[in-house]
């Protein structure tokens, strides 16, 4: 399908919202608001798009401040996926690019409001409005920094909707910021990965939930690479496989995450 035909037909599809950039293979970045948000998001449409197939979902969570067009202009995702999909080494699927916050400065955690409206809203809108496997095997949630955090706790608390989760340089106890800034000591320990994972072990277990862990250098003045090695240590201790993943040179260190972390995902997708 030419990248006008796939234009077209993903227009349909998506109403509200339009192109602004394209990858090297014909994939498709476009932009729009998402229900429940009042900033513009991005999904991503893979070459060849096609409305007679269904395709795996990543919901990529960006950091704190920030956008989601750290995807596109910082980690080059068209660029990665476009050659992975072309190549054969990932298959095709869709990525979904939603903006926390109700401002463009929003500094704090995807919690509240915003993560409900993730769950609630946009996945089921989604699902209605773009071929997906709508099942939580071929749902991935990813995330840098507080996005990373993000993942691990929307994840956690939504087993029936992602299968996989992952976090790039992320944290996993939460921030008194954003939604939470003023949240009880009982609202913070429910938003704990660090206390939620152990609790959860036997539903991880059953539910077969994959984690793919990474950190590096970039972030260690705030976050120590360590936090992440002892969550990786504490799913295991549960009995949860997870694939864990330093970096050692920061030059490029977040999209290794990235690519690495999506070509894990998406090659055992369904």
């Amino acid at each position: 399908m030419s990248a006008l035909a796939t234009l077209i037909a993903a227009a349909a599809l998506l109403p509200g919202f339009h192109q602004v950039a394209a990858g090297p293979h014909g994939g498709l970045i476009e932009t729009g608001t998402f229900p429940g948000e009042t900033r513009p998001g991005l999904v991503y449409l893979p070459p060849g798009f096609t409305r007679s197939r269904t395709y795996p979902v990543v919901y990529l969570l960006h950091g704190m401040p920030g956008s989601p067009s750290e995807y596109v202009s910082g980690t080059d995702l068209a660029g990665f996926a476009d050659s992975g999909i072309v190549s054969g080494a990932i298959p095709p699927f869709l990525a979904v690019l939603p903006a926390a916050g109700p401002a463009n400065r929003y500094n704090g955690e995807w919690a509240g409001p915003i993560a409900t409206a993730l769950v609630d809203e946009i996945v089921p809108w989604v699902d209605a409005n773009l071929p997906t496997i709508a099942t939580p095997r071929a749902r991935v949630i990813a995330g840098l920094s507080a996005g990373g955090f993000g993942a691990v706790d929307i994840g956690l608390h939504h087993l029936d909707v992602f299968g996989t989760i992952e976090s790039w340089s992320g944290y996993f106890r939460p921030l008194h910021d954003g939604w939470l800034e003023h949240a009880s000591l009982q609202t913070l320990a429910a938003n704990d990965p660090t206390k939620l994972a152990p609790a959860l072990g036997a539903t991880l277990r059953r539910d077969r939930t994959r984690f793919f862990l990474s950190s590096g250098p970039a972030h260690s003045h705030w976050f120590k690479p360590a936090q992440t090695s002892a969550f990786a240590h504490e799913l295991r201790g549960v009995g949860v496989p997870v694939s864990y993943h330093f970096y050692s040179q920061t030059h490029g260190e977040w999209r290794s995450q990235v690519d690495t972390g999506l070509a894990w995902a998406l090659r055992l997708a369904p």
